[in-house]
Parts: C-alpha cells; sequence; structure tokens
C-alpha cells in the first residue's frame, strides 16, 4: 500500500514549511497601538467581515450534511473526516501562499510573493500609510487585512468543497489531501487573482460580485476533471441505462440545504466588503434568487418527472443561490427572481443532461454549481443596472438595460476562460494522481463502503456491525469483521450498488 507514506509525506512537507516564515514574521509583524486611531467605520468594515467569514465557514456544515444525505450509509462517516481535512489543507495553503498568489502584486497570471505566510498584513491602520496591508475605500476607510484573509480563504474551502460532490463513495481519501494542496496554491488564486482586481475585471470589466465563476464554477468544473477519470459507481449504469442510488437520509439533506441558505447571506452580502446599507439590499436579493430557483426547480421537475422530487427542489435552491452570487451587486431585486428560476431550471435540465452523457455526479454539484455559475455570471451581461455597474467600478450596462452585447460578450469570456483553465489544470494534476497513487479504491472496499475500507469504522455501526460486536468495550483496533467484509464480496441478492 503506497497510501501511508505518500500522505505521511505531505503532512511532513506542509509541517516544514510552515516553520520557515516563523522568523520574518516575528521580525516583520505590525501591531494597531491605538485602538482609538481607528474610525468606527473600520471597525464595523471589520466586524461584518469577520461575521461574513463566519457564515461561509460555517457553509461547510451544510455541504456535509447535503453529502452524507446523498450518499448511502456505507459511505456516511468518511464525508465527516473529508470536510475537516479539506478546510485543514485549504488554510495552511492558503495561509502559506494561496492568498499571496491571489492578491498580491505580480504578473497577469498570478499574484507575487508580498503576503506569503500573511507577511505585512498583521498591522493595519486607515490609510496603510505606513505600508502595512488593508484594503482601502476612496474614502480611505479600509478593514482589517486578517478578516479578509479569513474571508478569502473561507471563499477558497467552499469552492474546494464543491468539488468533491461529484467523487462520491468511490475515491481513495488520500486524494483529498493532494489535490487540495494543488487547488489551494496554483489552481483557485490565479482566477480570483484574473476576476477580483486583475486582467479579467480591472480591465475586460468581467462582473463576478461574489464568485458565481470565481468560486462555483471553478469548483464543479474541478470536480467534473475529477469524475471522468474516476467513473461512474459500481451498480449506476446497468445495460447501458442509468439507475437511481438514493441517498440514505433527505432530512438530513434538507438540513443542509437550510444550512446553506443562511451561510449565502454572508457568501453575497459580506462581498461588499464593508458595513454599508447596501448588504441589506444584497441580503434580499440574494433570497429572492434562492427561493426562485426552488420554484424553477419544482416546476420543471414536476413537467419532466410528474412528482415533485426532493432532491431536486433541494438542488433548486442552491442552484438559484449559486445563480444570484455574481450579479447580487449588480442588480435590482426583481431581476433576482428570473435569475433565479432559471438556474432552478438549468440544474435539473442539467442533472439528467448528465445522466445521459454517463457522467455519475451523485449530489448534481456539476449541474446546481457549474451551470447555474455559468448561467449567474453570464446573467450579468443581460440584468446588470448602469447605476449599480458605476456604483462598484466594474463594466457597464447589461442588454436589458441598453448597455447592447458588450457586457455579455466579456462574461462569456469570464466563463470560458475558467473553465478551460482550471478544467486543463485539474485534468493533469489528476490524472498524474491516477498514474501514480491512484484515484479509485477497489471494488471490494466500494462495495463494503468508504467508512469500514477507509477509516476501519462505521458512520452507522449498528447498521453493520452483528449485535454480539456491539456489546462490550471490545478490541482497540479495527473491528473483527472489518477483514472478511473487504476480502468477500456481498452474498445478498441485492444488486450492486443498492442502498445499503
Amino acid at each position: 500500500m503506497k497510501r501511508k507514506p505518500i500522505i505521511l509525506g505531505a503532512a511532513l512537507a506542509v509541517l516544514g514549511a510552515l516553520m520557515l516564515p516563523a522568523t520574518s514574521l516575528a521580525a516583520g509583524a505590525l501591531t494597531v497601538t491605538d485602538a482609538d486611531a481607528l474610525s468606527t467605520q473600520f471597525q464595523l468594515n471589520t466586524l461584518w467581515i469577520l461575521l461574513a467569514a463566519v457564515l461561509v465557514l460555517f457553509m461547510q456544515a451544510g455541504f456535509a450534511f447535503l453529502e452524507i444525505g446523498f450518499s448511502r450509509g456505507k459511505n456516511s462517516g468518511t464525508i465527516v473526516a473529508k470536510i475537516l481535512t479539506n478546510m485543514g489543507i485549504a488554510a495552511i495553503v492558503y495561509f502559506a501562499v494561496g492568498y499571496s498568489f491571489a492578491y498580491s502584486d505580480g504578473n497577469w497570471f498570478i499574484g507575487g510573493l508580498d503576503n506569503l505566510f500573511l507577511k505585512d498584513i498583521a498591522g493595519v491602520n486607515q490609510a496603510a500609510a505606513d505600508g502595512t496591508f488593508a484594503a482601502v475605500n476612496e474614502e480611505g476607510i479600509g478593514y482589517s487585512g486578517w478578516a479578509d484573509w479569513l474571508f478569502q480563504y473561507a471563499f477558497c474551502a467552499v469552492s474546494l468543497a464543491i468539488v468533491w460532490g461529484t467523487t462520491l463513495e468511490r475515491i481513495k481519501f488520500g486524494v483529498y489531501i493532494i489535490f487540495g494542496v494543488l487547488f489551494a496554491s496554483v489552481i483557485y488564486p490565479p482566477v480570483s487573482h484574473w476576476v477580483w482586481g486583475g486582467w479579467l475585471g480591472a480591465d475586460l470589466g468581467v462582473q463576478d460580485f461574489a464568485g458565481s465563476s470565481v468560486v462555483h464554477l471553478t469548483g464543479a468544473t474541478a470536480g467534473l476533471a475529477a469524475t471522468l477519470l474516476l467513473g461512474a459507481r459500481k451498480g449506476k449504469y446497468v445495460d447501458g441505462k442509468a439507475r437511481a442510488i438514493p441517498g440514505h437520509n433527505m432530512p438530513l439533506f434538507g438540513l443542509a440545504c437550510f444550512i446553506l441558505l443562511i451561510g449565502w447571506f454572508g457568501f453575497n452580502p459580506g462581498s461588499q466588503l464593508s458595513a454599508d446599507p447596501r448588504i441589506a439590499e444584497i441580503g434580499v436579493v440574494t433570497l429572492l434568487g434562492g427561493l426562485g430557483g426552488v420554484l424553477g426547480a419544482l416546476i420543471t421537475g414536476y413537467i419532466i418527472m410528474k412528482t415533485i422530487d426532493i432532491g431536486m427542489v433541494g438542488n433548486g435552491l442552491i442552484a438559484g443561490l449559486v445563480a444570484i452570487t455574481a450579479p447580487s451587486g449588480y442588480v435590482l431585486a426583481w431581476a433576482a427572481i428570473p435569475i433565479g428560476l432559471v438556474g432552478g431550471v438549468v440544474v435539473v435540465l442539467g442533472v439528467f443532461m448528465f445522466e445521459k452523457l454517463r457522467v455519475d455526479d451523485p449530489v448534481g454539484a456539476l449541474s446546481a454549481h457549474g451551470l447555474a455559475g455559468i448561467w449567474g455570471t453570464l446573467s450579468c451581461g443581460i440584468f446588470t443596472a448602469g447605476g449599480l455597474a458605476e456604483l462598484n467600478g466594474v463594466g457597464e450596462a447589461g442588454l436589458f438595460y441598453g448597455g447592447g452585447l458588450s457586457q455579455l460578450g466579456v462574461q462569456f469570456v469570464a466563463v470560458g476562460v475558467t473553465f478551460a483553465y482550471v478544467f486543463a489544470a485539474s485534468m493533469i494534476v489528476f490524472a498524474v494522481i491516477k498514474a501514480t497513487y491512484g484515484l479509485r479504491v477497489s471494488e471490494a472496499e466500494e462495495d463494503a463502503g468508504l467508512d469500514i475500507s477507509e477509516h476501519g469504522m462505521y458512520g452507522y455501526p449498528e447498521q453493520f456491525i452483528p449485535a454480539s460486536e456491539l456489546v462490550g468495550p471490545g478490541l482497540p483496533g479495527t473491528p473483527s469483521h472489518a477483514s472478511s467484509v473487504l476480502a468477500e464480496p456481498p452474498t445478498s441478492g441485492a444488486p450492486a450498488g443498492a442502498q445499503a
């Protein structure tokens, strides 16, 4: 087994890298010595961004419950470890290099080295006159660089979480670690560098207020590369036809939807990056877009399936929220409704499209985050109000407000560039991983479930372990039945891939 040495080596490399900046940080870090010198607005901005970051971080609980709900019981526990591991990998890498590559001055492709290991962001003041890091608006009032890092890290972690929804129930755990390091350093940061301050945003005028393309399309595109190389779950396609593999807990999926909805009030209003009264308006736009997506998915799903599918309705909410993410700071409230409605339609049609293409996506991430992310980005070219484009200082009015096709064309460029770069980079990384470490667990491990094969325990032990082994303290280590479970294929009459 090559997994343990590779994973251990990666962990030691990260630990060693963390030791490098200790001396420079100790020597170069500055602190604010006079709190009274900071304006009330500066402090309110910092507080709001910190709160928004916490809301976005809370979305990780939503992703966990969503994936657990859509998985079979034998693959539920692994998701807890995966979510926490990915948050840890993203935090360390984004702390070390990712943030600097995204937001420091560099070249057209990637940021520079000025903020490696958060160098020069410890001390802040209103105008950054002493050279320390602070984002500053036109009035010279900004916010703490620490708050900014936390907020931007939360976005990176969300994008990375989106990648793995397509890979459930069949991917090796170590892949999360290897790919996570590269995603948080050289895949996600360049895209955010281009759109939020770089050549796509500052020069071409691409409008993406909170990340329909930067965050959601990026994550979904990497997920597409992963699932194409992984292949479908065992039993998903029988005699050339797709069959449903139901998740084991729709109430958990419902809870996930509510958590993600709440988190989005940090995602979109937080992207205002100030405690401005506009955050309330952006919150209303966000809500209308998300709930419009619910109705769009409900109606479309009922027309196609003649029933109200729980998963489709929930994914309609997510697709509506993803769609309204890019235009949330550029459109008036009324426009959020059609944007969300179309997002809900897109996610249902997308789920059926990918299924016919034999692309196995257990949670619908390719549709809810990828296709809806594309639509949300393009919708700016249609619905952006000229006054809001001027207020944000990016791009121009959309087609509906007399802006012509130019803004829509710019939005198409953003979608194309984002997809091309992320897909190519992710395919290369996943192909190398597949050729060396391997992407997919063995057939026996997939049959047994990732909980027992990857972690030596079950998410629901009473469902799988004989009652006699559940009584008393038991023996340390892997349960005694684990080896037999992995060694022998299932003997029941249930078809491969059926719900456990």
